[in-house]
């Protein structure tokens, strides 16, 4: 018999310019923002506090937000989207009309292959800017990640692998995140969503972990149905109340795509913020325990 509570999720607003309907999408530079960071005092701080870093504030604020509580849990969620892929430009070449119609549907023209899409050069030097802004905010006290997690597709295994691997900060040497299969973008249909086998990833990837159930072919991948965006938001509403229930986790990565990352904000309530290839944006997440949900398995 075990035991299981549903729980209740949203963003908490006011910690980062993304939060702020006024911040562009298009214009903003999660690099030399801090990540969006805003430079402000918290309730929760005394003066000595303020004297040292945002960063280091933020996370004593954080901390003591969840030292007083047992119902509530503030979480970090590090969103990032992998850098540009090879299906990126051909829909650039193309047209997304093009694309959608005809390009996204075959396997590759006669420049690339997009099966399973992987990055660019300009894909990985995005990644290697990620790197160096991890670098920079490090020096500046940000609480390092604690769990990371990664889509199973290879542009997002590759942009993780670049990122993080080899900073100073615990639990990456070697890197080792989980992936998980939730996390991956729309699925079906197009051939650049199309997972390749676990034989093949751990082949490429050996410090990686899978998660329990991982299997080796792609099973959910679809050659003739695309998913809708409602099921994705579900799916992605699954991954999250997943990681909640079974990590303690306060500071967690997410290295995944547009659309995935689309729907993580939106079922967190979060305001629409679409990220460029490489970029990344923390939020700030409140997951409430609702008591009156006890329930009971069998």
């Amino acid at each position: 018999m075990s035991t299981t509570i549903e729980r209740e999720i949203s963003s908490v607003k006011g910690y980062f310019l993304q939060d702020d309907p006024a911040t562009d999408p298009e214009t903003f530079d999660y690099v030399h923002s801090s990540f969006g960071l805003i430079n402000q005092p918290y309730s929760t701080e005394s003066t000595a506090s303020q004297e040292v870093t945002q960063w280091k504030r933020f996370k004593q604020h954080i901390d003591l937000l969840n030292s007083q509580s047992d119902t509530k849990r503030f979480k970090v969620l590090f969103l990032g989207r992998h850098g540009q892929g090879v299906h990126n430009v051909a829909e650039s070449h193309y047209g997304t009309e093009c694309w959608d119609a005809y390009w996204s549907l075959q396997n590759g023209d006669a420049e690339n292959t997009w099966v399973d899409a992987r990055l660019t050069q300009e894909g990985i030097d995005q990644a290697r800017v990620a790197h160096e802004a991890w670098k920079k905010q490090i020096q500046d006290g940000i609480p390092s990640p604690q769990s990371y997690y990664v889509s199973p597709l290879n542009r997002c295994l590759a942009t993780a692998r670049v990122t993080f691997e080899g900073l100073p900060i615990p639990r990456v040497d070697p890197f080792q995140p989980m992936i998980k299969e939730l996390l991956r973008e729309t699925m079906g249909q197009h051939t650049c969503d199309r997972r390749s086998t676990a034989t093949e990833i751990a082949e490429e990837y050996p410090s990686y972990h899978f998660e329990d159930g991982f299997t080796d072919e792609d099973l959910l991948w679809d050659p003739k149905v695309r998913e809708s965006n409602e099921d994705r938001n579900k799916r992605l509403r699954s991954l999250l109340d997943d990681i909640f229930a079974t990590d303690e986790s306060t500071y967690i990565s997410l290295t995944a795509h547009s659309g995935a990352i689309t729907s993580v904000l939106e079922v967190l309530g979060h305001r629409k913020f679409a990220l460029a290839t490489g970029a990344m944006i923390p939020v700030v997440v409140m997951v409430e325990r609702q008591p009156g949900f006890l329930k009971r398995k069998m």
